[in-house]
């Protein structure tokens, strides 16, 4: 149990050590993702983006973040494809008005019915999402829009913070992560 408390606690000095603004953020998901048992993750191929800078430091930021949580990389059959893309032009959206998505996955319910609604996303929307392959369906997106105004994503700080600001609000952590990782301290404890 000490080991439990301990990356508790050491996850909370590194999250106090990279203070950065956060950028507002809207999300939405699936009623049928399985939020807690997910384990590892891959990104998809042909997303649309070209190569460039902002493509790897967002592929970076995001790939550091997963594996923050537990996710492990694997490209064989991993339990979530994960996809991104930089809109460079205003488009309509479809997102849903829905409770937390903590307070949803106590519950559980996959009778709750999904309120549609329409963004209109700015210039510069940043959209990061997340498949259940399994399913084969959507189970979380999220995005920043508006965040950039007429920077032409140059800037690989405000990259970080766009990605963070919105894995923020998907705060899942591997399935048996903690398990792993308290049985390694008590490993070491017991050395």
């Amino acid at each position: 149990m000490r080991g439990l408390y301990f990356i508790f606690f050491l996850l909370f000095i590194i999250s106090g050590c990279y203070s950065y603004r956060e950028y507002p953020v809207e999300y939405d998901y699936s009623y049928h993702g399985k939020f807690k048992k997910y384990k590892t993750f891959t990104f998809m191929e042909n997303q649309g983006n070209d190569e460039t800078m902002s493509n790897a430091v967002i592929k970076q930021a995001i790939k550091k973040r997963m594996e923050l949580q537990g996710y492990r990389q694997k490209t064989s059959k991993p339990s979530l494809l994960v996809s991104y893309k930089i809109y460079f032009d205003s488009l309509n959206f479809r997102g849903y008005d829905q409770p937390e998505i903590e307070k949803w996955v106590k519950s559980q319910r996959i009778d709750e019915e999904y309120d549609a609604r329409n963004y209109d996303l700015r210039k510069g929307t940043l959209l990061i999402q997340f498949y259940d392959l399994k399913q084969e369906r959507a189970i979380w997106q999220g995005y920043a829009t508006g965040v950039y105004g007429n920077i032409y994503f140059d800037n690989e700080r405000q990259l970080k913070v766009a990605v963070r600001s919105i894995l923020d609000r998907y705060q899942f952590l591997a399935q048996d992560f903690l398990k792993d990782k308290e049985f390694v301290i008590q490993e070491e404890i017991n050395n």
